[in-house]
């Protein structure tokens, strides 16, 4: 692993408020956040803008609540904010402008890294096929990474939450091609994701389901708008209640599964210490919005 996080703690905050900024700034002020990041800090966020679909459909970010993390970065006061992004799916500052993102990273002041261009140092990865990949040197510079996205089935890695955010977002795809499918990610997909997260710590995990998508993500499901958000510290912790929400044990998504295995996080429920929404209320609730019909896991 490049570094240790900066915090490790067992604790995962769901909310729900369909004002998605609102939900986000409730879910971290659940957590024991203030004071973990100081003005040496260098903070990068590591948001979905996969390609050209819109924040409605799913399938990126919502820009607002880019501009509302940001906001909240800053109340820390660290030395720098990067908004950090490599499209699989189209250029990546065509994303930015067909949404606003980049009025919003302008108008807060601060810095956007295109993940797709160097300047690229090498990261060595325990995976079969692909060894070592370039990745943008900004890895290194890193104090405080944030993972934010969209939740998703998904129709290779089953789902798409924080740990597959950063994991597909760094390599680039001026190397990987596009969709990064150039060099053999997607040969081994969940090996992959579980052998970049070994190497890359998160330390805050942000994943939306306002809105979720549901059936195959990810890019051509059905988006669920819910109100729901999951944020956490440990990023194993975060996936493992949003696999939840999708109907999903830790053991049916193999990357998962493997990183609990080496105790890079907590997937086990009862180890999970869960503030705001209680588990099965919110997997109850989302099943509902989604299929139309109440279930859940421990029910």
């Amino acid at each position: 692993m490049i570094r240790k996080k900066m915090l490790e703690s067992n604790m995962v905050a769901i909310v729900k408020n369909q004002d998605e900024s609102a939900a986000l700034r409730e879910a971290i002020s659940l957590l024991p956040f203030n004071g973990l990041i100081n003005n040496n800090h260098t903070v990068t966020i590591t948001a979905n803008l996969v390609n050209l679909n819109s924040p409605q459909q799913g399938v990126i970010v919502g820009p607002q609540t880019l501009r509302e993390l940001i906001r909240i970065i800053k109340g820390q006061n660290p030395k720098r904010i990067i908004v950090a992004a490599g499209s699989g799916g189209a250029n990546t500052f065509d994303v930015l402008k067909a949404y606003g993102y980049d009025s919003v990273i302008s108008s807060e002041g601060v810095e956007f890294c295109d993940l797709n261009v160097g300047e690229f140092v090498d990261l060595s990865l325990q995976h079969d096929i692909v060894k070592t990949t370039k990745i943008n040197r900004l890895i290194y510079e890193t104090d405080f990474l944030i993972s934010f996205t969209q939740l998703k089935i998904h129709e290779e890695a089953t789902m798409s939450a924080s740990i597959k955010n950063v994991a597909l977002s760094w390599p680039p795809a001026s190397i990987h091609g596009y969709p990064k499918k150039n060099l053999g990610i997607h040969e081994d997909l969940h090996g992959f994701i579980y052998a970049f997260a070994k190497e890359v710590p998160i330390d805050l995990s942000i994943v939306s389901l306002n809105p979720a998508m549901i059936g195959t993500g990810p890019s051509k499901g059905k988006a669920v708008h819910s109100g729901f958000i999951v944020v956490g510290f440990d990023a194993v912790a975060v996936d493992t209640i949003c696999a939840r929400l999708l109907g999903f044990r830790p053991q049916a998504i193999n990357y998962l599964f493997r990183l609990s295995k080496d105790k890079i996080g907590v997937s086990n429920i009862e180890d999970i210490d869960i503030k705001g929404i209680k588990l099965i209320d919110a997997e109850k609730q989302f099943s509902l919005l989604a299929y139309g019909k109440e279930f859940a896991i421990d029910e």
